[in-house]
């Protein structure tokens, strides 16, 4: 969502359909001006209209008070000017007509552990990526891209709808993963994955292939699609069975200082270095 610009020092001469807050109080005939609404006090999972707005980064609470008393804000589809107005998290809250969210907005890095679903609808809970992330932000976390429970390595997730949107259409994140396969991975089959497998009648380009050090059943493979499954199934068409995958690079983040099961959060210059890939 795009922030509503105005003047946070003085709102009073940041306009706003061409016409300062105050015009916009005083030019409104009497019979047509907003209608105050009940306030929620007493209710301990509300909070004030204006802190609501001041979080979403609009503008401070001194500033969304002259909004609000100028009919700006609009919740569960109704004007509100009444100082003092609670709402829940759970309300919408619209500002000039955008809707705004007061949540902030979180990017967390996982190490996955293998084993773990990255879906909380499974019999044991405790086994998603869900329950390692629970207090990485105050509302859900949502992950980008698939992973296979057997999957271990860099997992991102997000409550920014925005965000989780762009990085999961988007083709050009890249993506290294350790695989580990059960026989020798022979040069005639290495030479077919370079030249492209046929997976659901589509070609599927790897980028770069290598085997790891002296082994011949460890193999580094970079890709960028976010299939499901994608380079287990390279393989499988193949005739090999992925014994351990984990992705140990993705959109240009590491594993660097993050242990297998913790998680932290993007810096901001990973986000804007993700955010310009997508």
């Amino acid at each position: 969502m795009s922030t509503p610009k105005n003047n946070r020092k003085n709102p009073n001469k940041g306009k706003r359909s061409g016409k300062s807050v105050q015009e916009k109080i005083h030019e409104a005939p009497k019979g047509e001006r907003p209608v105050s609404k009940s306030s929620k006090a007493g209710d301990p999972d509300s909070i004030r209209l204006n802190k609501y707005i001041a979080n979403s980064g609009v503008c401070t609470r001194r500033d969304a008070d002259i909004y609000i008393t100028a009919g700006s804000v609009r919740v569960n589809g109704e004007v509100v000017t009444e100082m003092g107005y609670r709402v829940k998290l759970s309300d919408e809250v619209r500002f000039d007509g955008q809707l705004i969210n007061p949540v902030k907005k979180s990017y967390i890095l996982l190490n996955k552990p293998k084993g773990f679903t990255i879906s909380a609808s499974t019999t044991n809970e405790k086994k998603s990526v869900l329950a390692i992330t629970q207090n990485a932000a105050k509302s859900p976390l949502k992950p980008i891209g698939k992973m296979e429970r057997n999957t271990s390595g860099l997992l991102l997730l997000s409550n920014d709808d925005s965000f989780l949107g762009n990085m999961n259409i988007s083709g050009r994140l890249r993506q290294i993963y350790h695989v580990e396969l059960d026989k020798n991975f022979s040069r005639i089959d290495f030479d077919k994955i370079m030249e492209g497998i046929h997976i659901d009648n589509n070609v599927v380009k790897v980028h770069d292939l290598q085997y790891i050090e002296d082994s011949k059943k460890e193999i580094g493979i970079q890709i960028n699609s976010q299939k499901n499954r994608i380079v287990t199934r390279i393989f499988e068409k193949l005739g090999y069975t992925v014994t351990r995958l984990d992705r140990v690079v993705f959109g240009g983040l590491t594993k660097k200082d993050l242990p297998r099961g913790r998680w932290r959060d993007l810096t901001k210059q990973e986000l804007i270095n993700l955010q310009m890939m997508a």
